[in-house]
């Protein structure tokens, strides 16, 4: 089995998936695209699930672009409705799982309904402990940079802070992800070679993994292929090798 190939004394401490091919792999079997991120959804289950046996940390999903707005209403209208069911649905198994729920992007734009339900579970799995499972959600990391500079400036325009203190630790401060550590590993399904406007601070340094298997279809072995490959790979750093070792 894959599974034991992997050194579990070297697991990435911060897992970003995006997770792309609902609408491909419906298309392919000749579905609507909404039947797409339907079954998407099953994938979400298993993966977060063998990351919590593997021993992640913290796993970011990417659910939701900003883009993903300008889709067409029923699509994005399914989306949500996704979004709500997997919440009602998985709550009872985070807290089981000991998963606290965290939330980044503009959540302000999120219908009522979904943006109730989704604080519900914020609260609910607000003490968990043994993994943060972080939904994006309408984010674009564009989007977020922009805010930090706005906000940072309002700052030093009323001298709460000064222009020579800006460096990189208050930049963090001013993210979405301000409780979130640097992600080690970014995964992208669907065989798209693109980071979409995801996390574009956060994974300065991240291993990037690419696989041409759609996400309805993203197994665990799939998952372990990723992060032996993360495991084979020197992480410098701006180091060379020498200093590494």
């Amino acid at each position: 089995m894959l599974k034991d190939e992997i050194n579990t004394d070297n697991i990435p401490k911060h897992l970003a998936i995006i997770m792309d091919g609902n609408g491909r792999w419906a298309k392919q079997k000749g579905f609507l695209r909404t039947l797409g991120h339907e079954s998407g959804s099953k994938s979400v289950k298993k993966i977060i699930q063998e990351c919590l046996d593997l021993g992640v940390e913290y796993l970011t999903l990417y659910a939701f672009s900003t883009e993903n707005w300008n889709r067409p209403k029923l699509e994005v209208d399914t989306l949500m409705r996704v979004l709500i069911n997997s919440l009602k649905k998985e709550l009872k198994t985070m807290q089981e799982g000991n998963i606290k729920m965290n939330a980044i992007g503009n959540l302000e734009k999120l219908p009522s309904n979904a943006q109730k339900q989704l604080f519900d579970v914020l609260d609910k799995t607000k003490d968990n402990t043994k993994m943060t499972l972080t939904l994006a959600l309408s984010y674009g990391s564009r989007e977020e940079l922009v805010n930090v500079v706005k906000i940072i400036s309002d700052k030093v325009k009323n001298n709460i802070i000064s222009i020579d203190s800006i460096d990189d630790s208050i930049i963090n401060e001013h993210l979405y992800t301000h409780n979130l550590p640097d992600v080690d590993l970014l995964i992208r399904t669907s065989g798209e070679h693109r980071i979409s406007n995801f996390l574009l601070w956060q994974i300065a340094y991240a291993e990037l993994y690419f696989t041409d298997v759609l996400w309805p279809d993203f197994k665990e072995q799939d998952l372990h292929e990723a992060i032996i490959s993360y495991q084979k790979r020197e992480r410098r750093f701006g180091k060379t090798s020498e200093q590494i070792k």
